[in-house]
C-alpha cells in the first residue's frame, strides 16, 4: 500500500478519509446485524457517555445479586467527531475529524479491534477480520474535503453499476435515487438534518441546505 494512504497526523483540527477492508476482500458485514453493531459502536465511542447510574446491571455471583457498572469501552467524544461514513459487504470509509492530538488512532484501533472481536466470536472465527493497518488519507484542502464527501457517499452506486465513472452511458438518475436510499451510509442524515453519529458542526459549510447536497452528487455523477 502507498505511503500516502497509511498518513498519521497527529495534530488536532485535522480531518482523515479513513478506511479498510476485509482480509482477502472477506464479508466484513454479513447480514443487517452487523451493520448494526458496528454503527452502534461508532455511536458508543462518538457520543456524550450516558450517566454511570443509567448503565448499571444486576450481576449474579454464587446465588448472589450484586448491582454495578459492567466494563465499558473508551469514549471519544469531543476528541474525535465524525463527518461522513459509507459501509459496504467487505469495508468500510470513515471521515472523520480529529479534535484533540493523537485520538484518531487510537480510536480507529479500539472500533476495529472491538468489531473484529464481535465479528469472530459470533461467525466462530480466529485471526485478523481486516487487512492490515488501517489506511488514513490526511484532507489537507477545502477541494479534497468536498471531493471526499461525494466519494465517501457515492461509493455505494458501484453496488448497482461496478464500472458507473467509466460508463459513457450510466443512468444518472437510477444511481442517485440508490445512493440516497442506501440504508449504511450518512447521507440519510444530512437530508434529514437529523444527527445521530454524525457531528458535522466542524465541517466546513459547503452545503448549506439538502438541495446542495443533491447538487454536488449530481454534479459528481454527471462529470466526464
Amino acid at each position: 500500500m502507498p505511503a500516502k494512504n497509511l498518513q498519521r497526523v497527529t495534530e488536532s483540527g485535522t480531518y482523515f478519509h479513513v478506511y479498510n477492508k476485509g482480509i482477502e476482500n472477506r464479508t466484513i458485514f454479513a447480514n443487517e446485524a452487523d451493520y448494526q453493531v458496528f454503527l452502534g459502536f461508532l455511536e458508543d465511542y462518538l457520543s456524550a457517555p450516558k450517566a454511570l447510574e443509567s448503565k448499571k446491571k444486576d450481576f449474579t455471583v454464587n446465588g448472589r445479586v450484586f448491582r454495578g457498572v459492567p466494563h465499558q469501552p473508551k469514549n471519544y467524544f469531543n476528541k474525535v467527531e465524525l463527518i461522513a461514513y459509507s459501509l459496504k459487504l467487505d469495508h468500510f470509509h470513515l471521515l472523520l475529524h480529529q479534535k484533540t492530538q493523537k485520538s484518531l488512532q487510537a480510536f480507529i484501533r479500539s472500533l476495529c479491534t472491538r468489531y473484529s472481536m464481535y465479528f469472530n466470536k459470533k461467525y466462530k472465527r480466529t485471526g485478523k477480520l481486516c487487512e492490515g493497518v488501517f489506511k488514513s488519507i490526511h484532507a489537507n484542502s477545502d477541494n479534497y474535503l468536498k471531493y471526499l464527501y461525494s466519494y465517501i457517499h457515492l461509493n455505494p452506486a458501484k453496488l448497482i453499476d461496478k464500472n458507473w465513472r467509466e460508463n459513457k452511458n450510466r443512468n444518472i438518475t437510477n444511481l442517485l435515487k440508490y445512493v440516497f436510499s442506501y440504508p449504511y451510509s450518512s447521507l440519510k442524515e444530512y437530508m434529514n438534518l437529523k444527527f445521530k453519529i454524525l457531528n458535522p458542526t466542524p465541517f466546513p459549510a459547503y452545503f448549506k441546505k439538502p438541495s446542495d447536497h443533491k447538487r454536488e452528487l449530481f454534479e459528481w455523477l454527471s462529470f466526464e
